[in-house]
């Protein structure tokens, strides 16, 4: 497939590092990036249609998103679907409030995922659409990575495979948080004083950041796949406790998955999560 060249940032194919043998996940049918800066052009809208994308997944909640985010995409048979992911309910803003290691991320995420599921079920099934699909937030990296970890298990990619995909963000990261500090007109958080924290909101004296919110950390996705697995049995079981009907399951999986047999109920491999027999990695619990 040739190289595309598509304006946003963090953008890639999930499958390029998730699967780089291409046994399990079809190229160019789940890509992810970062929102559209400062706004989609006619150049990112060719480059979407010339990847084949039909459907972009908007995960941001309405305070983030702007009526000309994605205005270049009218008439070119692209649909944008919103499924706000947003950290509401006392749980997740607890989280929110502990974080302060790359495992806590992950349980960040994993209560995220729970307090958010009619925003789940609507992306899955816009995910399970004809065509390919994009999907971001805000940077692309803690929605769109949570969506893109629990995508990938349903079409049985081991966890450590998964992070490989992750953590490609880290590469982005200045760049996106640069291009988000733009938009509010504040001073990139990464570029604060802090420590293990940055200081946010543009000014010193502002919202203390945990670090690993401005990191692409592998420990953070490994623990959300693997308190996933531990509370809901794994992506399938947890997507259709959020209301997604196993025909869309199946659908995704018979759209943008190479292979699907042999895979459980969760969407695994019943004979172990990583590659080349390898254990899973055991990570702190709660």
């Amino acid at each position: 497939m040739p190289a595309l060249s598509v304006d946003l940032l963090n953008f890639r194919d999930a499958a390029l590092a998730a699967d780089p043998g291409g046994t399990r996940v079809r190229r160019g049918a789940l890509y992810r990036s970062a929102q559209p800066f400062p706004t989609a052009g006619p150049r990112t809208a060719d480059g979407l249609r010339a990847a084949g994308v039909r459907t972009v997944i908007d995960l941001r909640g309405a305070g983030e998103r702007r009526p000309g985010d994605w205005q270049a995409l009218r008439g070119t048979g692209i649909e944008i679907v919103e499924a706000p992911l947003e950290a509401a309910g006392e749980a997740v803003r607890g989280e929110l409030a502990a974080l302060r290691t790359d495992a806590d991320l992950g349980r960040f995420y994993a209560s995220l995922a729970a307090a958010a599921p009619d925003a789940l079920a609507a992306a899955v099934g816009a995910a399970a659409r004809p065509g390919a699909v994009l999907v971001h937030c805000a940077a692309g990296k803690d929605r769109t990575g949570l969506l893109t970890a629990l995508l990938l298990e349903l079409l049985g990619v081991p966890d450590e495979s998964i992070a490989d995909d992750y953590v490609r963000t880290a590469d982005e990261l200045p760049s996106v948080l640069a291009a988000l500090a733009d938009r509010v007109g504040a001073v990139p958080l990464n570029r604060l004083p802090g420590g293990g924290t940055r200081v946010g909101a543009g000014t010193p004296g502002g919202p203390v950041i945990p670090a690993p919110l401005l990191a692409a950390p592998r420990a953070a996705i490994l623990t959300f796949l693997r308190l996933t697995r531990e509370h809901h049995g794994g992506a399938g079981p947890f997507l259709r406790g959020c209301g997604v009907p196993d025909a869309v399951i199946e659908e995704f999986r018979e759209k943008a998955g190479c292979a699907t047999t042999g895979l459980d109920e969760a969407g695994q491999d019943p004979a172990g999560r990583t590659s080349a027999g390898r254990a899973p990695v055991a990570l702190p619990g709660r």
